[in-house]
């Protein structure tokens, strides 16, 4: 006699086994980013980590070829209490001094896999796509007049010079005067600086900086200066 299942029990034996692939599968970081920051004025280039996720004592981060390139574990306090958010940048050579091929060999393209370890001794894993994807510095300039300040930029279409070729798609702008900072959307091309904090700057020159931020995640910074009259 042939046994017939029934819908029900293929519904059971589906959720079981569905359960099981979850207890099997790793919880995710709630960020875990590695990027590029790629200075234009003076030229230099670093790799940048950030992440965050809850009451991790262990990370180890992976490079393409199975490499752990960074590794930390909390000790005493903070492997009983766990931690929580983390940022780091990388040195940032001169690619006058470090050419920027062999510094690109460093960190290959590709997937970096973030794995960690909870206080209870959960799994955590996500990954972050690397691309050298490197978008150009922004031309930057700014109208002063009285307490009016204005940044202003051009949008950024490609890579910088004698960077590899890739597509380039900006998805925003970060503008930074001194304490001020605001991002824009990849539409805008200047920014007022509020007028409460433009009269709190003294007379003299102040620097601010424009970023051009990429889908990819990497970001260029392009400098500039103005000169606050009394």
């Amino acid at each position: 006699m042939t046994r017939r299942t029934s819908p029900l029990h293929i519904f059971l034996l589906g959720a079981i086994a569905l359960g099981l692939a979850a207890e099997g599968r790793a919880a995710e970081f709630s960020i875990a980013r590695i990027y590029i920051e790629y200075n234009s004025t003076p030229n230099d280039l670093g790799f940048h980590v950030s992440l965050d996720g809850e009451d991790w004592k262990s990370l180890k981060i992976v490079n393409p070829k199975g490499k752990t390139l960074f590794e930390v574990a909390g000790k005493v306090g903070f492997k009983d209490l766990g931690m929580t958010e983390l940022f780091f940048e990388g040195a940032e050579p001169a690619l006058d001094e470090f050419p920027l091929q062999d510094l690109l060999a460093l960190f290959p393209e590709g997937n970096y896999r973030f794995i960690g370890t909870t206080v209870d001794g959960e799994r955590l894993e996500s990954v972050s796509r690397l691309t050298h994807a490197v978008p150009d510095g922004p031309l930057v300039s700014s109208e002063v007049g009285n307490d009016k300040i204005i940044i202003k930029w051009d949008r950024v279409t490609g890579p910088p010079r004698n960077f590899p070729v890739r597509d380039i798609e900006i998805v925003g702008y970060q503008v930074i005067v001194e304490e001020f900072q605001v991002t824009l959307p990849a539409s805008a091309t200047s920014v007022t600086v509020p007028e409460e904090f433009a009269r709190s700057l003294e007379p003299g020159v102040h620097l601010f900086e424009v970023l051009a931020i990429d889908a990819s995640g990497n970001q260029t910074i392009k400098e500039g200066s103005f000169n606050k009259n009394e």
